[in-house]
């Protein structure tokens, strides 16, 4: 590393103390959803593989996490795989998959996170399944944040399970379909999402510039504020991470209002 490198760094140290220093942790988000984007273009910018920039992106999620943690943040969702991703080709969607199960083991055995699947798992291959099952059950007693793996995800599949889920309820208590529709409130069908017994995501992150969100958590999200940020997920520092707060902080939520 050459001295200007150096001292860039040193620069940003410096400023990322600053905005932190001047944090209203009561104005933190208290649930952060997180679209992990531009793992490819990273790697294809560094000249290396696909798969490098997959394993980079898996690596960033401990230390994000841990600034979660200094930042009192209560629920982390990541978005690890979307439905739409099981299209892309084997030679990357494998790696990937292993990659993303050595993730969930690594979140269960840190001991700092509670681990909680929210996707289709039916889609997942059985070893995935399995290692999602162990994972939520030996950190259900865990007290830290709550880390939502969004694997196989989609947020029109999840709409739709949701409500498959709704109906099944009612017709196992003899419900008929009149009744259910005469009760069905917004509600009521919050309650049967994946995330049903928490709070809706306050932010919404999303790296590498892409503005959009892609079908993440479309009925959570419906009162979330955006930070959209130009840099690659493996790249991304505590910096940026801490710029996101501080324009949540300044902002001021309507809820519609």
């Amino acid at each position: 590393m050459n001295l200007r490198d150096k001292l860039r760094g040193l620069l940003v140290r410096l400023y990322a103390r600053r905005v932190e220093g001047h944090l209203d942790h009561a104005q933190v988000p208290q649930h952060i959803g997180v679209i992990m984007d531009g793992n490819r273009r990273w790697a294809k910018a560094a000249g290396s593989t696909t798969v490098h920039g997959h394993r980079a992106g898996a690596d960033k999620i401990e230390e994000f996490l841990g600034w979660c943690s200094e930042t009192d943040v209560k629920v982390v969702t990541l978005w690890l795989l979307s439905t739409d991703n099981f299209d892309r080709p084997q030679e990357e969607l494998v790696p990937l998959l292993g990659i993303i199960e050595d993730v969930v083991r690594s979140l269960a055995a840190d001991g700092r996170w509670r681990v909680h699947h929210v996707g289709t798992r039916d889609l997942l291959p059985p070893q995935m399944q399995r290692t999602l099952k162990a994972a939520e059950e030996r950190t259900e007693h865990v007290d830290g944040i709550v880390v939502n793996v969004a694997i196989g995800y989609g947020g029109r599949q999840e709409i739709a399970d949701a409500v498959r889920s709704m109906l099944l309820d009612a017709a196992e208590r003899g419900t008929s379909l009149e009744k259910l529709a005469d009760s069905v409130d917004i509600d009521m069908i919050g309650r049967h999402l994946y995330t049903g017994d928490q709070p809706d995501p306050d932010l919404v992150i999303r790296t590498s510039g892409e503005q959009r969100l892609s079908g993440f958590m479309l009925w959570q999200t419906a009162h979330s504020e955006y930070y959209f940020c130009d840099v690659f997920w493996p790249a991304f520092r505590k910096v940026d991470f801490l710029r996101a707060l501080r324009d949540y902080a300044a902002r001021h939520r309507r809820y519609g209002a």
